[in-house]
């Protein structure tokens, strides 16, 4: 792994026996010793876990109307938050097909925060710059930060620990300090679970690590890798990009058409993708719940009971949750909600429920 980009925790991991691997170019956690995957994923769920995601990008626009430009560019509607929050958006092509999927941070109308998918942060800073007006700063700051989430219902006892802000509402953040640092405390995450994730400076974020493993420990939690994370977002069907949205899935075709501005005026690819829209003939994201024995994995095929062709698996893994296979599918529209389906899992048909979304309870805005 000697060309993978190293977290600022790299050393923190491999001393814990952390199985590593790559990760968009990064040399990241998938799994920890004494329990791995599921005893990772049942602590996220059950009591609190804590992720390094600090291979996740970070960028920063800043300048005289930065937001309204930023609001220009990506689907999102900016103007639907106010300073203090975050909002979900995505960066897409002229011809609709999604970079990425990324958080914007609304600081002010001069200043928005950005937190990209590692691999895609410089393309989605080039696009910016190309696109920026003078007077105009996009920054990347992919090493100047790190980001570690604490995910679970114990998540605000673990801050209180450390004396963190716990009381702002989902999708908003809050400009602190710890120990003199400054840090950002977003309420946010990629579980489904109540928890935050917490911005210091890429050299405090060793320190900031190690006193909160110790509140989730203290709290019964456990220090979780990205094998843990991909299985708790799919349970909640959020998307993965690279898989359930990329060039060739739309906002449109990834029931993500929600976090589309289609009212603004511009945005890159509102023709395409509200033609798209209009059409209603693009196949779209479903879920799928495994009745059987079987575990669906991305691009299996997948065919209706008579056989035929209908779409293809797009995210799959077992739910430690509900002890089954499930699934996100791109299918075509002729498939309804409650439909049965086959899905081919390395040649054998295992039969799967066509549903909707997410396939265990939501947390995330709960108290």
């Amino acid at each position: 792994m000697t060309d993978l980009l190293h977290s600022p925790l790299h050393d923190r991991h491999v001393a814990l026996g952390a199985k590593m691997a790559d990760f968009g170019g990064w040399s990241m956690p998938i799994e920890y010793p004494g329990g791995g995957v599921v005893a990772e994923h049942t602590a996220v769920r059950t009591k609190v876990g804590l992720f390094d995601v600090s291979h996740l990008g970070k960028a920063r626009v800043s300048g005289p109307g930065a937001a309204e430009f930023v609001n220009t560019c990506f689907t999102n509607d900016l103007r639907r938050i106010e300073p203090g929050k975050a909002q979900y958006t995505m960066c897409c092509t002229a011809d609709g097909g999604v970079v990425d999927d990324l958080i914007q941070y609304l600081r002010s109308d001069e200043d928005v925060f950005l937190i990209p998918n590692a691999a895609n942060t410089g393309r989605v800073v080039e696009m910016l710059e190309a696109a920026a007006p003078e007077g105009i700063v996009v920054e990347d700051l992919h090493d100047r930060y790190g980001v570690l989430a604490v995910q679970g219902p114990r998540s605000d006892e673990v801050l209180a620990r450390l004396g963190l802000p716990t009381e702002h509402g989902y999708m908003s953040f809050v400009e602190t300090e710890w120990q003199g640092q400054p840090v950002i405390v977003c309420r946010t995450g990629y579980t489904g679970e109540r928890g935050y994730e917490i911005v210091p400076a890429w050299e405090v974020t060793g320190s900031v690590w190690d006193a909160l493993a110790e509140a989730v420990a203290a709290e019964g939690g456990l220090p979780a890798g990205l094998g843990a994370r991909d299985t708790l977002r799919t349970e909640m069907g959020y998307p993965l990009h690279g898989n359930d949205l990329s060039l060739d899935i739309t906002p449109v075709m990834a029931g993500a058409a929600w976090a589309v501005g289609w009212d603004k005026e511009t945005f890159w690819g509102k023709e395409v993708l509200a033609e798209q829209r209009a059409a209603k003939t693009a196949p779209l994201m479903r879920g799928l719940v495994v009745g059987g024995r079987g575990i669906p994995r991305a691009h299996c095929a997948v065919k209706d009971i008579t056989g035929n062709s209908v779409g293809e698996v797009t995210s799959g893994t077992f739910s430690p949750t509900r002890k089954q296979g499930v699934a996100l599918a791109l299918l075509d529209r002729s498939v309804s909600l409650g439909d049965e389906v086959v899905v081919d899992v390395r040649g054998r048909d295992v039969a799967a429920t066509v549903t909707k979304p997410p396939f265990v309870e939501a947390g995330v805005r709960g108290s």
